[in-house]
């Protein structure tokens, strides 16, 4: 393999190969529909053999999240997916890692629910994703892919979040993005870092005792209740930065647009063909794409919208991201949704229909 290698790959693909390539140390991770091609290209490019990295398939999906505690415990970037039912298991495991204040990254290729559910593709895990998903004062860092460019850029934006805010970052992508199949530029290979370098720059892992440091104690376990408080506040501060420094969009016609659509993932994709054809018929239509939905780009939506007649809302679920738009813009417009759900995907025209029916009829 190659630097900055072009390859024609589905999304899931796209994923394992760029984890490679950041130098990710270990994936634990068990098949589901549709996020199994992760695992199954990793073990079919048995990166253990290049870079060292640690491929298992654990048990379960409540293995394979506490497998990634134990190597991040050590300052290992560790990651895992799943889709739906997977990452529900996983919910509790999640929130020990926020608790210890460790990083990792974790995949969820959304598919219908809730329960089983269905395998085609939907969006419905936005509120389980943005709201943290576990019990207890966390957050979880979240970006959306909407391209298999994206899902192969995206892994090193996660790992360096993660690590940099030591805390969980998920990438969150529809199972449409997952299973297409697009041409793709693999990003450049990364240093693996050693043992040693790791206890250079990871002073705060635990790897036993050594000649120039006393062990590090990493647990999300805290009896004294002014102790626990302020570990909360210390993580609520790395949230505070990320909102800061974290927050990414896209915009499409948004200067001199009179309504506005928002989407994210492969519903951002639709609508931008929704923008062509509404402009073909004189009609002012913007497309504003959260990248990140968590930390949310509330001011950018708020200052764009500000001259906005309405917004309409289009997500693959029944009405999730709509809730932090409502917000954003303290409900000083009109918005409305428009859904379609359990793995039924809309098209351009209908969404084009859906927005000439709830605001120009």
């Amino acid at each position: 393999m190659q630097d900055n290698e072009v390859m024609l790959l589905k999304g899931n693909e796209a994923l394992a190969m760029a984890a490679i390539r950041y130098g990710a140390d270990a994936y634990f991770g068990y098949p589901i529909t549709p996020q199994s091609e992760i695992m199954e290209t990793l073990v079919a490019q048995k990166p253990w053999l290049s870079t060292g990295m640690v491929v298992i398939q654990a048990e379960s999906e409540v293995a394979a999240i506490n497998m990634v505690y134990g190597a991040a415990s050590t300052g290992r970037c560790a990651f895992t997916s799943s889709s739906g039912p997977g990452i529900s298991l996983m919910q509790n495991g999640i929130s020990y890692l926020a608790g210890a204040n460790l990083p990792c990254v974790v995949v969820n290729v959304m598919r219908g629910g809730p329960g089983l559910g269905t395998i085609s593709p939907s969006q419905a895990d936005y509120f389980q994703a943005t709201r943290g998903g576990g019990h207890g004062d966390y957050r979880t860092l979240v970006i959306a892919p909407s391209s298999v460019q994206d899902m192969a850029d995206f892994v090193a934006i996660a790992f360096d979040w993660a690590l940099r805010h030591r805390n969980p970052a998920m990438i969150l992508v529809d199972g449409t993005i997952g299973q297409m199949m697009e041409k793709v530029v693999l990003p450049p290979f990364r240093h693996r870092l050693s043992a040693e370098e790791v206890k250079e720059q990871r002073p705060w892992a635990s790897t036993g005792k050594t000649t120039n440091r006393s062990r590090n104690l990493i647990s999300s376990l805290q009896l004294d209740p002014l102790k626990m408080e302020q570990r909360c506040l210390e993580r609520e501060q790395r949230y505070l930065q990320a909102q800061q420094t974290d927050v990414r969009y896209e915009t499409l016609s948004t200067d001199d647009a009179e309504y506005l659509l928002i989407a994210f993932g492969s519903a951002a994709r639709i609508c931008s063909k929704t923008v062509s054809l509404a402009r073909a018929q004189g009609i002012k239509l913007g497309l504003i794409r959260p990248i990140t939905l968590w930390p949310f780009p509330s001011e950018a939506i708020k200052s764009i919208a500000r001259h906005a007649k309405g917004i309409l809302v289009v997500e693959l679920n029944s009405g999730q991201m709509i809730d932090d738009v409502r917000l954003a813009t303290a409900d000083s417009i009109e918005i409305k949704h428009y859904g379609r759900l359990g793995g039924v995907v809309f098209t351009p025209d209908e969404i084009l229909t859906a927005f000439t029916n709830s605001f120009l009829h």
